[in-house]
């Protein structure tokens, strides 16, 4: 059930990523009003964790991981990533967006070593980061392919590799699957895990699917009914890993997507 927003019996374990009691609010330009996203919001995510976030719809999920990246401000509270105060963007952290966005005159290969770029990496050493990581996310013999010839998953496979390469502390999926036919997002969920389960980066991933969230994470986050979100419950999903597609028809499984379906409905009758 509901666990504590950083597990007491772990309270000796470094924390990774802390949120304190963050609020986010911004000005509706079209009425003049203030409207407050999400209030009081804490949590700890711990090195290596997989964490998800769920919660009925406009609950704030994207502006919270967007405030975490540093793309948007939070008015109270504290964000904390490895001790540091997040205030901005930073090069710790890596977000894969619902949209690949990638540039469409460049190839595989040149979309992947892109951050690394931008950041004044070495050609060469570039390259040889680039390489393996495409590997990784299972586009090897693509390097050279430009976007418009590449499938909707092979696209977002790009996007998770330039996430990537760029090794960041803290790894943000924003809905990444969302816009994937329900095949192609199973098999997308399938190397999202096996990528994790290789890198073991610490990954937060906002999805509005409760199943995507129980097979993918160690804890699943649910916030409540907005605006002034706050979090509604964390519950822990103790299920072994390597994780496969037969668990999601197990009874334990379905539980804790009732158990977590629940939670959100009740929002509904309030």
């Amino acid at each position: 059930m509901q666990q504590a927003f950083i597990n007491s019996e772990e309270n000796q374990q470094e924390v990774k990523l802390v949120a304190n009691r963050v609020g986010i609010e911004y000005l509706v330009k079209r009425t003049g009003e203030i409207y407050r996203a999400v209030e009081d919001i804490s949590l700890g995510i711990y090195p290596n964790e997989f964490i998800c976030i769920v919660g009925p719809s406009g609950c704030g999920k994207s502006t919270f991981l967007n405030a975490i990246a540093g793309l948007i401000p939070y008015r109270r509270g504290g964000l904390m990533l490895d001790g540091q105060k997040i205030s901005g963007p930073g090069t710790d952290r890596a977000v894969v967006f619902q949209s690949p966005a990638l540039l469409p005159w460049r190839t595989v290969a040149d979309n992947v070593s892109y951050g690394l770029e931008l950041r004044g990496t070495n050609k060469q050493i570039a390259q040889e980061k680039t390489i393996p990581m495409i590997e990784l996310v299972g586009l090897k013999g693509h390097e050279s392919r430009y976007p418009h010839e590449l499938s909707g998953g092979m696209q977002q496979r790009v996007n998770l590799a330039r996430a990537l390469v760029t090794d960041p502390e803290l790894l943000l999926l924003d809905e990444p699957f969302a816009a994937l036919d329900a095949q192609t997002r199973e098999v997308m969920q399938n190397e999202l895990l096996r990528i994790w389960q290789e890198t073991k980066k610490t990954a937060l991933l906002v999805t509005h699917q409760i199943d995507e969230a129980v097979f993918l994470a160690d804890r699943v986050v649910v916030l409540s009914k907005g605006p002034r979100s706050k979090v509604k419950a964390i519950i822990n999903i103790d299920f072994p890993r390597p994780r496969n597609e037969e668990m999601k028809h197990e009874p334990a499984f379905l539980n804790k997507v009732k158990e977590i379906w629940s939670l959100i409905k009740s929002d509904d009758r309030h």
